[in-house]
């Protein structure tokens, strides 16, 4: 009988100091207040860039129907400036791939790119084609506007001339006008959902599951910088992933031709803004990753993460910032400071997705394939 208490005495000493080891020590409890961070991320980032973003394609809208009507150099500028600013608002948006703009495949619709000019002329050729389908992901959104406002021709006048004298002049304008539409149509979506009901569900979710909120947001950011911003922008086009085969062509704002840095840096912006817990358009901060990193370190002891994160973020940007404004050029002229920009890129990454998901108890819900 002796024997049988000693054991079951031991075995509950092995089970508790089991279960208190995690990684050298017990964690202490978690008591971040995450429906803070969750209202703020809503009301003050998320439905305000996305109220942003329908403002800005109304004016897209706009500025395309006067060129439809009237196709001069004008207009086309005016419509090329619209585009612009619209496309530097969804450098913001991207990251918040939840609710609505999951289900519906938002940013695959809005900036994948390159776009495909043969999928592109061929619907124009065609007239038959449904935006909404997913082979059609490569011909819409801002990069299919890329190339119908700066690449269906080599100069100036040229490309006006598609638009007015070509035989297809009317097919090319009908493209164009419907490309707009669907992603102002898109973005109407996704907005509606989140002002209507999805913010109540979000703000809510406050559990610490695979499918809350934060958990969701948190993926959906750290995939933004890894793939949107790290991979797509800089690594890719520069071959990092292709055994230093170069891609020029690949670069986001490919014909364009001067943009490629500033979406980036949008994007970099975008990203520290979120994590810092910015509001959008403003200067007020509230509760962020950086505010919850605060937080555990002051119970833990830890190191300074937050500190970290913006220290090689704004590292990252400094490199960033002495590229060319076109990464083609870039890449075809001195494609090491391209490399050398994916490197200080990399190096928030794993402090985000390795440190910071660590600490704050996350997993990391997608499947890292590029082989980084």
């Amino acid at each position: 009988m002796i024997k049988k208490v000693v054991s079951v005495i031991v075995l509950a000493l092995v089970i508790a100091a089991c279960s208190s080891s995690d990684g050298g020590g017990s964690k202490p409890t978690d008591n971040f207040d995450r429906q803070t961070m969750l209202l703020n991320w809503a009301d003050n980032i998320i439905i305000p860039v996305f109220q942003d973003l329908n403002a800005e394609l109304s004016a897209l809208v706009e500025a395309k129907n006067t060129f439809v009507t009237t196709a001069n150099q004008t207009n086309l500028e005016a419509l090329r400036s619209a585009w612009l600013n619209a496309y530097k608002v969804w450098q913001y948006a991207e990251m918040f791939n939840i609710g609505k703009a999951e289900a519906i495949y938002f940013s695959a619709y809005m900036n994948i790119y390159p776009a495909s000019v043969t999928e592109i002329e061929s619907n124009i050729a065609n007239g038959s084609y449904d935006l909404n389908q997913s082979n059609n992901q490569d011909a819409t959104g801002f990069p299919a506007l890329d190339y119908l406002l700066y690449g269906v021709a080599n100069d100036e006048a040229t490309i006006l001339d598609i638009y007015t004298t070509n035989t297809n002049a009317e097919s090319y304008k009908t493209y164009l006008s419907d490309v707009v539409d669907h992603m102002k149509s898109l973005n109407e979506s996704v907005l509606n959902d989140w002002t209507s009901s999805y913010r109540d569900i979000f703000v809510n979710s406050t559990g610490n599951t695979v499918t809350s909120a934060t958990n969701k947001i948190v993926n959906d950011f750290i995939y933004y910088f890894e793939k949107g911003l790290r991979a797509n922008k800089v690594g890719i086009p520069s071959g990092v992933f292709s055994s230093g085969v170069l891609y020029p062509e690949k670069v986001e704002g490919y014909h364009n031709q001067e943009i490629s840095k500033e979406l980036a840096l949008a994007a970099l912006k975008a990203s520290q803004d979120f994590f810092n817990g910015k509001h959008y358009n403003g200067s007020t901060s509230d509760n962020s990753l950086s505010s919850y990193l605060d937080y555990l370190k002051t119970i833990t002891g830890s190191e300074d993460l937050s500190a970290l994160i913006n220290s090689q973020m704004n590292a990252a940007r400094t490199q960033l910032n002495t590229l060319d404004n076109n990464f083609a050029n870039q890449i075809n002229a001195d494609n090491t400071k391209m490399t050398m920009t994916y490197d200080e890129l990399q190096k928030v990454v794993v402090l985000l997705k390795l440190d910071m998901v660590q600490a704050m108890n996350i997993s990391v819900d997608y499947v890292d394939a590029d082989g980084d």
